[in-house]
């Protein structure tokens, strides 16, 4: 046996007008979407049919506000169909209510009223003949129609609100104006609130017949400052004439952070959708903010935000496009200002470039890098080393920068977000010459052998601390570099660095795993790290003359740990008891030999 669903009517009023919007605000939307739709359909059989919304709001209307349109207006069936009957939307097709042309549903829209309203009341009189409608509903679901003919004059429809209790503040004047400019400022119909003019009826993108480029460019840094609160670095023209979009992306004039929520102003169909709405840029265009009006984007069933489909994912490559079009143009035509924005956005504009040659470019010429000759971009860089060395952690470069700048060998910091990808991008373009990543192995073998009677002296009292830096993973090696006053170094080994990961895994494996484990790491050196002694350094010089091993010990531990300290790598615990134990006991042994 098949049964029918029971519709709790009240309980749809309720979902709908409750939690399918986010404020109670967009009521005004929805009643002006209403009678703009009305208005634009009675001028599709009428061109010449007047097209004005006027809005009486509570203190002119006893308590009721009220909204008259011009529009088609409905007849006696319509108003069964259209605004009693919840989810016909191919009547409302029938009807020549269809959603092309039109900016919300007739109907559904209304019940957004009952966020401020007990009671709705509409009069409507059709431009199709017959008599005047009167149509009342309230929040509990219930509604009579009644035909009157003489109720409303004029073809039409006059909406009152009778407020809620606690809601009467949504219906004042200046609250009622407020939300009629914030909607419907760009609508092209005539708005009055309490008989002002409260719309413009243009988009301020649009050029005036009087303004030049620089004027109109002008012109819209002062609207996006008075839109969004800061003086945008620039203003951009947008437009994509497949889906009627037009509009402008303002730049940021500072940076933001990556994450930053992308917030654009949308329109649709001159109504606004919403200020904070999100996916209409790519995000690596994160310090971009839009204005637009769309003919054909799609919005949610609140229309408080875009709905995601394959249209919006084509306008936003499309804008995406747009975008980079005009840092190429800035590139090519203001170098300095390229240089001014680069610094305010770089992230985004290094995320383009993994995938973007002309962006990379950008960034090449551009760009600064940290490297060991300062602050230089990647081509200032290459014109002076040729391949561009790198290591990709901020920690490792710092420490090991001052040593490769003596040696004369040229160092760039990839440790930062998309550095890495973009070095690998400049080496497919450019060939394996144009960068290569440095292991710090690589710059010990550069560094110059000590005399060999020092070494081994200095390996001699090495020998004697050797279970000091067993306890440590670490072996030391002796060099001769600058600078001077570097006594130590300390670099890891990849072999090394590997077995004691897969050594530390393998006391929590089963033996099998274990076994498996072991075979793969081999014969690996055992340290993970290497103390790069500085033989040239006055305090490593004195540590091979030193007689006491205890001394000796310590000393070798200290230089550990200051090494340690200024690679700046995390301290297991017992890294940090050596430091405690170092510090005392040469604090010790200073106070004691006074």
């Amino acid at each position: 046996m098949s049964h029918t669903f029971g519709v709790d009517l009240r309980g749809m009023i309720d979902l709908l007008s409750h939690h399918l919007y986010s404020s109670p605000r967009v009521y005004v939307r929805e009643l002006l979407q209403n009678a703009v739709d009305a208005i634009t359909a009675r001028r599709a059989l009428d061109p010449d049919a007047p097209a004005e919304v006027r809005i009486e709001p509570i203190e002119t209307a006893g308590g009721v506000l009220r909204v008259t349109d011009t529009g088609i207006g409905l007849s006696e069936g319509e108003v069964h169909d259209l605004l009693s009957t919840l989810g016909r939307t191919s009547k409302r097709d029938d009807l020549g209510f269809a959603r092309q042309g039109f900016l919300g549903q007739f109907g559904v829209g209304m019940l957004s009223a009952f966020l401020v309203a007990e009671e709705i009341r509409l009069t409507t009189r059709s431009a199709g003949g017959g008599p005047a409608v009167r149509w009342t509903a309230d929040a509990s679901g219930n509604y009579r129609v009644e035909v009157d003919d003489g109720a409303h004059d004029a073809v039409g429809t006059t909406i009152e609100l009778v407020p809620n209790r606690d809601a009467e503040h949504w219906l004042t004047t200046d609250m009622v104006r407020a939300l009629v400019t914030e909607y419907g400022d760009l609508l092209p119909v005539a708005v009055h609130v309490a008989g002002e003019v409260a719309t413009t009826g243009e988009l301020p993108w649009g050029r005036r017949s009087e303004e030049t480029g620089s004027d109109l460019t002008e012109r819209m840094a002062d609207y996006g400052e008075e839109l969004f609160g800061f003086r945008p670095f620039d203003a951009i023209p947008i437009e994509v004439p497949t889906v009627g979009l037009s509009g402008v992306a303002f730049v940021l004039p500072e940076g933001v952070h990556p994450g930053t929520r992308q917030s654009h102003r949308v329109y649709l169909k001159r109504m606004l959708v919403g200020d904070g709405v999100e996916g209409l840029l790519p995000d690596w265009a994160y310090f971009v903010r839009c204005v637009v009006d769309s003919s054909a984007l799609r919005p949610t069933a609140s229309r408080e935000s875009l709905y995601q489909d394959e249209t919006l994912l084509a306008v936003r490559d499309e804008l995406g496009k747009q975008v980079r079009d005009w840092l190429v143009r800035l590139d090519a035509t203001d170098p300095d200002r390229t240089s001014q924005l680069l610094s305010a956005h770089h992230l985004g504009i290094k995320s383009l470039a993994r995938a973007d040659d002309e962006m990379l470019r950008l960034v090449e010429r551009w760009l600064p890098f940290e490297t060991t000759e300062g602050a230089v971009p990647l081509r200032q860089f290459r014109r002076m080393h040729g391949t561009v060395l790198y290591v990709p952690n901020v920690d490792e470069f710092r420490q090991l920068a001052p040593v490769a700048q003596a040696q004369g060998i040229g160092l760039l910091n990839a440790g930062y977000a998309y550095d890495v990808e973009i070095l690998d991008r400049l080496v497919a373009l450019d060939g394996a010459v144009a960068a290569r990543q440095v292991a710090p192995g690589e710059l010990l073998a550069a560094l110059d052998h000590p005399e060999p009677l020092f070494d081994s002296e200095l390996k001699s009292r090495l020998a004697e601390a050797r279970g000091v830096l067993d306890r440590h993973d670490c072996e030391a090696v002796t060099r001769d570099f600058d600078p001077v006053s570097l006594p130590a170094l300390l670099i890891s080994t990849v072999d090394g660095q590997r077995k004691r990961d897969t050594e530390e895994i393998s006391g929590e494996a089963d033996p099998l795993w274990a076994e498996l484990l072991g075979e793969l790491v081999g014969d690996a050196p055992t340290a993970s790290q290497q103390l790069v002694l500085n033989c040239r350094n006055p305090l490593v010089r004195r540590l091979a003359a030193l007689s006491d091993p205890a001394l000796v010990a310590l000393t070798v531990e200290s230089l550990y740990v200051h090494a340690l300290l200024q690679a700046r790598r995390p301290m297991r615990p017992k890294d940090t008891a050596a430091l405690n134990r170092s510090f005392l006991e040469l604090l010790n042994r200073a106070v004691g030999d006074r």
